[in-house]
């Protein structure tokens, strides 16, 4: 997969590179530089990976996940536990519901995501039903609770204050 994608990024020019920004070499070279290991990795390879790539936003559970099913996750040694955690409440229909996964191929195989700077073909029919349903006059869908939800929040009570209305929208047990 990753020799894939970085063929793709050499055939797309130096748009794509990290040596228009930064003058380092593109990023696709380095990609084909990487050894591909043949062997599954060990949970405590699989930690000292993130701890020396990823960012500590985070102090994960020393526990490394690799399926689901409904309400069971998987370790890479074969070990099965309850998800109670559910992904802070973003699966909390279960891991790979067979309705969801059909709806998320179908529209995946058609087109995978648009970006707000364009309308497309199902948003609006969304927008429609979600505002009838609890009576709203606007709908902003969004895929987190932090500063992408809290900025047109703050602009619209920074629009109505002329207005002498202001208004919040709280979100009390909300981890974000």
């Amino acid at each position: 997969m990753l020799s894939k994608l970085s063929c793709a990024l050499g055939r797309a020019g130096p748009s794509l590179s990290r040596a228009v920004h930064t003058g380092s070499r593109p990023a696709s070279s380095a990609a084909t530089h990487l050894k591909r290991v043949e062997r599954p990795l060990s949970a405590e390879e699989m930690y000292a990976r993130e701890d020396r790539y990823g960012a500590h936003n985070y102090h994960p559970l020393p526990v490394a996940l690799e399926r689901g099913e409904g309400i069971h996750v998987w370790d890479v040694e074969g070990r099965r536990y309850f998800d109670f955690l559910s992904a802070y409440s973003a699966v909390n229909q279960g891991h790979c519901h067979p309705k969801i996964i059909a709806a998320l191929n179908a529209q995946a195989s058609r087109l995978t995501l648009t970006s707000r700077a364009f309308y497309n073909d199902v948003l609006g029919e969304y927008e429609e039903f979600i505002t009838t349903l609890f009576g709203y006059d606007k709908v902003l869908p969004m895929n987190t609770g932090t500063a992408p939800a809290a900025v047109p929040g703050l602009r619209s009570c920074r629009a109505t204050v002329s207005t002498g209305v202001l208004w919040f929208v709280f979100n009390q047990h909300s981890i974000h």
